[in-house]
């Protein structure tokens, strides 16, 4: 029996022609096993007979165990605002967030709230811990969460834009690593203060004014005047590599569920599909990956070259993953054109054979 050091990785010959590999990355353990793959499982919370052949039984099952016990949270307590639909996901373990509709552009929002859509993590903090929207744990170190109130703060883990995939790489570690120093909570609002949005920002601005917390910031909204103001500003955040915005409606409450108090404004698409299979690659990326084979949830398939690292091309998103994808439109088959690899996602819940297909490629707003 032996042990992976934090980043290493190890070989082991399964029933295959080539044999798996077993990764450590910050005290979550994989192996690229069909059986590890295909658990339902989040991924900190997997095992397979490889990893225990590794490592042993008792210090695999310590470790599903204690993780298990740690990132299953108590129910979340739910705000005293009204609530117009169930959250994505179990709501024993899901925390009550707020979900955003995306703008219709027929919808008037001069005197809307408006704040940059950031590319990050969404993380609840519940007075405790920091929670996904699944209601898995996010292990921040101890001097990360000092200062952060006793009280629901709804927000954002971030680095920087256009690095969602090093933000993930940080804040899925177990080993409450030093690399926590690299990120910021930006909250944007506090579920359990009720009243309307602006008494929640106040009670937050206010906490973050007497206690200052040193690696947690308020997020800017800024009153929208018009369109133009709304298209000036998207133009603004995307040159700078951000992703879009949000818009709040003024007055509104908490509401768990999607609202349409709650607007994204992007200039692109986006949308989560599953991994089904890996395309080789030739010309200069012979040798390694290619393409990835995706498929949506009603089943419509095609394949995601571009947006890919050669370090992702060389160890791609296994089979099962679901990954994040920016596309220009829909063709009349509605498959996405010109689609963009973004990152892996693990905090989406995947409901194969929902009747949302194509149609559940949420279109954003286009200039126009």
């Amino acid at each position: 029996m032996t042990d992976l050091a934090d980043g290493a990785t190890f070989e082991m010959q399964g029933s295959g022609a080539k044999p798996y590999v077993l990764k450590n990355v910050g005290g979550v353990y994989s192996c690229s096993c069909p059986a590890w793959r295909n658990q339902s499982a989040p991924p900190e919370r997997r095992s397979c007979k490889h990893l225990k052949k590794l490592r042993g039984d008792a210090q695999e099952q310590a470790r599903i165990g204690e993780a298990a016990t740690a990132s299953r949270p108590a129910r979340a307590p739910v705000s005293s605002a009204s609530s117009s639909g169930a959250a994505e996901s179990d709501a024993a373990i899901a925390p009550p967030l707020l979900l955003a509709h995306v703008w219709d552009n027929e919808t008037a929002l001069a005197g809307w709230w408006m704040s940059e859509k950031l590319d990050g993590v969404r993380a609840y903090w519940d007075g405790q811990r920091f929670l996904s929207r699944l209601g898995n744990q996010y292990y921040a170190p101890s001097w990360f969460t000092a200062g952060l109130p006793d009280f629901p703060l709804d927000g954002e883990l971030w680095l920087a834009r256009k690095a969602f995939q090093r933000t993930v790489s940080v804040v899925r570690r177990q080993d409450q690593s030093d690399a926590w120093k690299e990120i910021r909570f930006l909250v944007f609002d506090a579920p359990g203060h009720g009243g309307g949005f602006e008494d929640r920002v106040a009670h937050y601005h206010a906490f973050m004014a007497s206690d200052k917390p040193a690696y947690a910031q308020a997020l800017a909204h800024v009153p929208c005047t018009g369109v133009d103001h709304l298209r000036a500003e998207l133009a603004r955040v995307e040159a700078l590599g951000g992703e879009g915005l949000m818009l709040r409606r003024p007055g509104s409450a908490y509401e768990v569920g999607r609202s349409h108090s709650l607007l994204k404004v992007k200039s692109f698409f986006d949308s989560e599909a599953r991994v089904v299979g890996h395309q080789d690659g030739a010309g200069r990326h012979r040798g390694r990956l290619g393409a990835l084979s995706v498929e949506l949830q009603d089943g419509t398939r095609f394949a995601v070259g571009s947006g890919l690292t050669d370090a992702e091309r060389g160890d791609p998103p296994p089979v099962g993953s679901i990954i994040t994808f920016r596309y220009q439109e829909l063709s009349d088959g509605g498959v996405p054109r010109f689609p963009t690899y973004v990152g892996v996602r693990h905090d989406v819940a995947w409901k194969p054979g929902a009747a949302t297909g194509p149609s559940s490629v949420r279109p954003a707003a286009r200039r126009k």
